[in-house]
């Protein structure tokens, strides 16, 4: 089992959007953001599928976030 940060964002017209940052390439977008996440996890899966198909190695996750407070 691998962890991966997901960006999830949501779109100025509504949408989702989500992508991994240690997985070059992939990014789902839908209406809501239950689809999104619906979509990512399966995306991620299918992602490393292929990678093994085709003797690549995975790539560790070395992505991390954190909120920060400012004043604004």
């Amino acid at each position: 089992m691998r962890d991966y940060l997901v960006i999830i964002e949501q779109g100025k017209d509504g949408g989702w959007g989500a992508y991994a940052p240690d997985l070059p390439g992939l990014g789902v977008a839908a209406e809501t953001r239950e689809e999104v996440e619906t979509l990512i996890r399966e995306g991620i899966r299918i992602y490393i599928e292929e990678l093994r198909t085709d003797g690549l190695p995975i790539p560790e996750s070395s992505t991390f976030a954190e909120r920060i407070s400012v004043a604004a």
